[in-house]
């Protein structure tokens, strides 16, 4: 296996691993039996889990992020159905077999107070997603804060969706969105 091949494994793998136990509860050796890298090309690839950890996230944030604006230009017609189709990318994702919650947030409450990179990348994915919200409010001429609110609805969805295992906080939050677009609309 090249190192590519063997970094995209472990990459896969991590991100799969941290996403059912938690960052904590994996080691650099679960990694390499589940990778079937070996631990010599593991540490070569990553020197230090924290090295990992932040490799995984930085995938997931460029993943993410490609998705909701896909998602929105490939649904929705205008800023008002770009902001809200936000929401039914979500409820697609909570219903996914294996979504164990946003792997942002998760970290950040593993690592966001012993790891300034880990809480940094958490910062500027939340920030990416109120600024996904800030341009689709903005074309709307709704006042600034709006895309602060939006954020909170989809953020607290996901913590809601991630402990209760259901998708079903999407569409409540997709529902106080309109409001909160309609409210915000001469």
């Amino acid at each position: 296996m090249d190192a590519e091949a063997a970094e995209l494994k472990v990459l896969d793998t991590a991100e799969r691993l941290f996403d059912e136990r938690g960052v904590q509860a994996v080691g650099m050796d679960a990694l390499r039996t589940a990778s079937g890298v070996s631990l010599k090309r593991l540490y070569q690839l990553f020197p230090s889990k924290d090295v990992l950890v932040e490799a995984v996230l930085r995938r997931r944030d460029g993943a993410v992020r490609d998705a909701v604006a896909a998602h929105g230009a490939r649904v929705a017609d205008g800023p008002y159905e770009r902001a809200l189709a936000v929401f039914d990318w979500l409820a697609d994702w909570f219903a996914e077999p294996d979504f164990r919650g946003c792997a942002f947030i998760n970290a950040f409450g593993e690592l966001g107070g012993v790891a300034p990179n880990v809480a940094g990348l958490a910062r500027d994915h939340k920030e990416a997603l109120r600024g996904y919200f800030a341009a689709q409010t903005d074309a709307l001429g709704a006042p600034p804060a709006l895309a602060d609110q939006l954020a909170l609805l989809a953020n607290g969805a996901m913590v809601v969706a991630g402990i209760t295992g259901s998708p079903e906080p999407a569409a409540q939050a997709k529902a106080a969105a309109r409001v909160l677009l309609d409210a915000s609309q001469p």
